[in-house]
């Protein structure tokens, strides 16, 4: 009493087939999939740590060297 039979089983199936049809089952498998692509993708973007960030250096700070060759003139 506490189970269906094969019969109430087909029954069931074509009246969500008759509810949502072909098409649109597969468009909410197709959508549950793309979200759980996204959330998998969301998660793998959490993880990776943060670029430092550039540093900035003054060149005007260090004096230049004259090359070899003007220093021998």
């Amino acid at each position: 009493m506490g189970s269906f039979s094969l019969i109430h089983w087909v029954v069931l199936i074509l009246v969500v087939m008759l509810l949502f049809g072909r098409g649109r089952i597969s468009d909410l498998m197709g959508d549950f999939a793309k979200g759980i692509n996204s959330f998998k993708k969301g998660l793998a973007e959490g993880e990776t740590p943060p670029a430092p960030p550039p540093q900035v250096t003054n060149a005007s700070a260090t004096p230049v060297q004259p090359a070899a060759d003007e220093v021998r003139r």
